[in-house]
């Protein structure tokens, strides 16, 4: 039956938590929370619904959103990012305008900002799992309860799945980074290259550092300045037509080698020198990055390249501590279905290579599903891809039916009958194996 969500019918649920549990305490080994109040819904959530907001133990903001009627389902979102500074509230209202359609398909919706900002994957799992519980103490019982995992917001989900396996009926995976450490090798391939073709990040003028860092942590280099940089040796900034020879030659070698397109390269020197930068200060201000012994392939003269390039050595000690916090394992016992767009700029759908990998390992391929679309976007693939996607999910956790990647796009066509071709999933897509993308090491 739907939910009609109303404020005595969630004093009636808390009332009844309080007669069934024996007072109103909180699962035993987790502090009690207080509950989230009610608010204006921000921009882009379904007329009807009703939103909730607060501030967990651990000062996560978090957001609830109830649709008008309720289907039961509990969704709880883990965002993408890494979102670096203080922790906003504004992500909530950000991220729920994205995935409106969660609520529109009759979801309840739920996300925490995270409490840290940065890279920090275990603490963003346990802030994701939190908001469950306070959306189950404090709102309502959820029949079913799925997660799901949007870009960073898959290595988010994948560690949330592993870390508390009892919390959740089934897992959505979109855009997915389920490298676990692997997908940050190549941000370090590209500084290494980079600064081999142009040496000006950092300037010969400017102090040395190792570039598995990513930045000084007293360096006062700006986005905007890398930006100038990129574009100075690169012409990234400028009109193709306007590019010098040289300029044309060293981009090229880039795409070439590490097989990134053109419009990339400076998203991925910006994640190559702040993210990495945050990493490692996390780490103590050692680096899991390194780059020894890797053979580097694609260019006009690989053996020059090879003998030239700047070379690091991860710290086995970091590299534990970065693998501690951000792996998986692949022991997902719940149903799974992760989806990718084949042409992701941003996230490399080589990526469900290692999801295949690492659950096939586990003994868990089964609980596998992979779908990708005949697209190059990498937040939003369009209104049309997700309600098939939840529709397959909740068909599989609850009358044990499999979906297939047809099944899935024969549902998409069934529910776009109007314009059918909004619906691109290719389903005879397989991800090649992410060594074809990031150099072994």
């Amino acid at each position: 039956m739907p939910f009609q969500f109303t404020p005595c019918i969630r004093l009636l649920a808390i009332t009844l938590s309080c007669l069934t549990f024996g007072g109103c305490v909180s699962t035993p080994n987790y502090p009690s929370e207080a509950a989230p109040k009610f608010q204006l819904c921000p921009e882009g959530v379904p007329a009807g619904a009703t939103c909730l907001r607060g501030q967990d133990f651990a000062s996560a903001h978090y957001l609830i959103v109830m649709p008008a009627k309720w289907s039961g389902v509990l969704v709880v979102h883990a965002h993408g990012g890494p979102s670096f500074g203080t922790p906003e509230m504004s992500r909530n209202d950000q991220d729920i305008k994205r995935w409106a359609i969660t609520v529109s398909e009759g979801h309840a919706w739920a996300g925490s900002v995270f409490r840290q900002g940065g890279f920090a994957v275990t603490t963003a799992a346990e802030d994701t799992d939190r908001v469950r519980r306070i959306f189950t103490e404090h709102v309502a019982k959820p029949r079913k309860t799925l997660l799901h995992g949007q870009s960073w917001g898959g290595m988010v989900a994948t560690r949330a799945a592993e870390m508390y396996p009892n919390s959740w009926d089934g897992v959505l995976l979109t855009s997915g980074t389920v490298t676990g450490p692997t997908g940050y090798d190549l941000r370090l391939d590209l500084r290494a290259i980079y600064q081999h073709l142009c040496n000006n990040h950092p300037r010969p003028t400017e102090p040395s550092y190792s570039l598995a860092i990513g930045l000084p942590t007293d360096s006062k280099l700006t986005r905007a300045d890398l930006a100038q940089r990129v574009n100075e040796c690169l012409g990234t900034g400028t009109p193709v037509a306007q590019r010098s020879p040289e300029q044309a030659q060293k981009l090229k070698t880039i795409v070439d080698v590490l097989k990134i397109p053109e419009r990339s390269v400076l998203s991925y020197l910006i994640w190559g020198t702040f993210t990495l930068q945050d990493i490692v200060n996390k780490n103590g201000g050692t680096s899991p990055f390194g780059n020894a012994g890797v053979k580097y392939s694609g260019s006009s003269d690989d053996a020059k390249l090879n003998s030239a390039i700047s070379r690091f050595q991860a710290d086995p000690k970091a590299v534990a501590r970065f693998a501690a916090d951000v792996d998986y394992v692949g022991r997902i016992s719940v149903p799974v279905i992760s989806g990718h767009a084949i042409g992701d700029s941003t996230v490399m759908v080589e990526a469900q290579s290692v999801l295949r990998q690492k659950m096939t390992a586990s003994g868990k391929a089964e609980q596998l599903v992979q779908v990708f679309v005949n697209s190059g976007e990498h937040s939003y693939w369009g209104d049309a891809h997700y309600p098939p996607l939840f529709d397959a999910l909740l068909n599989w956790v609850d009358k044990g039916q499999k979906p297939t990647p047809q099944s899935i796009s024969d549902r998409c066509k069934q529910l776009s009958a109007a314009n059918t071709s909004e619906c691109k999933f290719q389903t005879d897509y397989v991800a090649k194996p992410i060594s074809s993308r990031i150099f072994p090491r």
